[in-house]
């Protein structure tokens, strides 16, 4: 009797055989304990994928575009929609039909291709509905300075109250994000209405991340570094020390509540608006805080929100660093001013 070609009545033949059903029954345990481990391998990276898309904040999908298809786009850089301190914005026609814009910076303004790449790598560490990116979207309503300083602005009225309630909590969710939740923490250090894109009367993103510095270790910088921002927006404290921190944007976006107050720009002359506020909004006196409220409301306001305002910008602007508020805490006290109940409005 053959089995296998091997015959039975050798019985060395045996020893053969079972020496044969013997790998056999190797390889087929080896190979399972192979794919048990590479199936615990795909896990194992799946979940250090979910965790490191967790302190990334978003996943992010890198679609780079050649010198020529953004000429195409943007039809030779025509048509300029923004300027940033070391850069131009165009308007900029993709090929599925959406509109974009394009972030182009320049040498003769002080940029560099470091800059750029600095930039581009803080981007794509965050991901937040409030900030605005190189190259995701058109926001065809322009900047909160166009809307509130511009004559085609105001052709469309003023911003209302609570449009300014609004768009004041967008920016601040927005810093909170970039100082409490991205990794590491980041300092945008160009907080101003020009870098406020507004999505509609309500709504805001911040950008423009040209300047912004990755935080460190500790929560405030211990070495001096130059100092760079937008005249009447720059902390006092860091010009004096050249130290950066999370502050330094808590002091900018006290200056853009003023401005959202009162509806003057950031500088008045060769005073910042700061200063130009100080006596006035530093009083008790309802009458003086009701006499900061922009003219262009026509007393449209609610008294009570107008004071945690005036309270939480006084708080922003001090020159002591350690005694302002978080981003977190500013962000908790104009979300419960807006959800508290209505108070009168101001008298026209």
């Amino acid at each position: 009797m053959w089995f296998l070609g091997f015959s039975t009545n050798n019985p060395r033949n045996f020893l053969i055989l079972g020496a044969i059903f013997l790998v056999i029954l190797l390889a087929v345990a080896l190979r399972k304990f192979a794919l048990c481990l590479e199936a615990r391998g795909n896990a194992e990276e799946g979940e250090k994928s979910k965790q490191g898309n967790r302190g990334l904040c978003c996943s992010a999908v890198i679609r780079t575009y050649g010198l020529e298809e953004m000429k195409m786009a943007t039809r030779n850089f025509r048509i300029r929609i923004g300027v940033g301190a070391t850069s131009f914005v165009y308007l900029a026609e993709l090929g599925d039909g959406r509109l974009g814009a394009v972030k182009r910076v320049m040498e003769e303004r002080g940029g560099s291709k470091k800059m750029f790449l600095d930039e581009v790598s803080v981007l794509l560490r965050i991901s937040h509905p409030n900030l605005q990116l190189l190259l995701l979207e058109y926001v065809p309503n322009r900047s909160l300075f166009d809307r509130m300083h511009t004559y085609s602005g105001q052709a469309a009225g003023p911003l209302m109250w609570s449009n300014r309630l609004n768009i004041a909590l967008d920016v601040a969710r927005a810093l909170d994000y970039l100082h409490s939740e991205a990794d590491p923490p980041i300092i945008h250090r160009d907080v101003k209405s020009s870098n406020i894109l507004l999505i509609d009367n309500d709504h805001a993103k911040l950008a423009d991340f040209g300047l912004c510095k990755l935080g460190h270790d500790t929560y405030f910088s211990q070495t001096p570094c130059i100092v760079k921002g937008s005249l009447g927006y720059i902390d006092v404290n860091y010009v004096r020390t050249g130290l950066v921190s999370p502050k330094s944007d808590v002091y900018s976006f006290g200056v853009l509540l003023l401005e959202l107050i009162t509806g003057l720009k950031s500088m008045q002359g060769s005073t910042t608006l700061p200063e130009w506020t100080e006596e006035q909004r530093k009083s008790r006196d309802t009458g003086e805080l009701v006499g900061l409220l922009d003219p262009k409301l026509k007393g449209n306001a609610n008294v009570e929100q107008l004071k945690v305002l005036v309270d939480l910008a006084n708080s922003t602007l001090i020159e002591n660093i350690e005694g302002r508020p978080s981003m977190r805490q500013i962000v908790d006290r104009i979300s419960s001013c807006i959800e508290a109940q209505p108070y009168p409005e101001l008298p026209v």
